[in-house]
């Protein structure tokens, strides 16, 4: 029996081909007058006026500054720009923890048969839209407001970032406990227990890992929040590169900016560990 050419040799073209590069010509249209609006022209930097200064710039960070004094300042703000960060996270998370229990399904009651019962799905979604409230004003824009409530200082920066990071972690939480197995959780409810004694036995052990990870990696966010949040008086290491950079004082804007790189690298570091310690 003969066997024509295409029989015996396999497609050498991909089958998928032509879907692939219909999706790539696709997310050029849509992408391409996204960067016409935000006049996105990233080739002005290599022209002499704009690439000069940059390496100027640039330069001056090298060697980082090392003074005695300056590094005691430095380690000062950096400890007052993680406390920032960590009360801050430790506000929204007493926020973010009653906005998940609130408006998670997997714990409901009334949603074991199937359907929720109306007022238990009307509260759930208003905790929603209070999660959305929260999250959809900007850190910054919370910091410019308290700034004008309570004055200049770290206290600001410490509601700006519970209030946003409030709103934040308690979508992601709750999303992560209705993306985890509900067996066990609906099992519990079934056999009459409360909604506390459903998440702590049910739903909390099988996401540990996952909600601990991603609180570390709120917290680390939160680093760099207050670091931004410095340039409008919410104090800590942001305020004092602010000053440096207005100075076009390169040697502490470098040793500020190789801070931020090991505030990021302890709280990579944090997030394995207990990662490992909960898995």
């Amino acid at each position: 029996m003969n066997l024509s050419p295409v029989s015996k040799n396999p497609a050498l073209r991909d089958p998928a081909w032509s879907m692939r590069v219909f999706w790539c010509l696709a997310a050029l249209v849509i992408v391409w007058p996204m960067f016409e609006l935000t006049e996105f022209r990233p080739w002005i930097l290599l022209e002499e006026e704009n690439f000069r200064p940059t390496l100027n710039f640039l330069g001056d960070m090298i060697p980082p500054k090392t003074d005695p004094e300056f590094l005691t300042m430095v380690v000062k703000e950096a400890w007052r720009t993680v406390a920032i960060a960590t009360a801050g996270l430790a506000l929204a998370w007493l926020l973010a923890v009653p906005i998940a229990l609130l408006s998670v399904r997997v714990i409901s009651i009334s949603a074991i048969s199937g359907r929720m019962a109306a007022l238990p799905a009307v509260c759930r979604q208003l905790v929603r839209w209070a999660a959305i409230v929260l999250r959809s004003v900007p850190e910054l824009i919370w910091a410019l407001v308290f700034v004008r409530v309570v004055g200049l200082g770290p206290t600001s920066g410490v509601l700006a970032i519970a209030l946003t990071y409030g709103g934040m972690l308690g979508k992601v939480y709750a999303d992560i406990l209705e993306s985890g197995d509900p067996h066990v959780t609906q099992n519990l409810l079934r056999n009459g227990s409360g909604r506390l004694q459903a998440f702590f036995y049910g739903a909390l052990p099988q996401n540990a890992a996952e909600l601990a990870s991603y609180t570390v990696y709120r917290w680390e966010c939160a680093i760099r929040s207050s670091a931004v949040l410095g340039f409008v008086g919410a104090g800590g290491l942001g305020q004092q590169l602010d000053s440096s950079m207005k100075m076009f004082a390169g040697g502490e804007v470098g040793t500020m900016l190789l801070v931020f790189v090991f505030l990021v690298w302890l709280a990579d570091r944090v997030s394995s560990w207990l990662r490992s310690v909960l898995a």
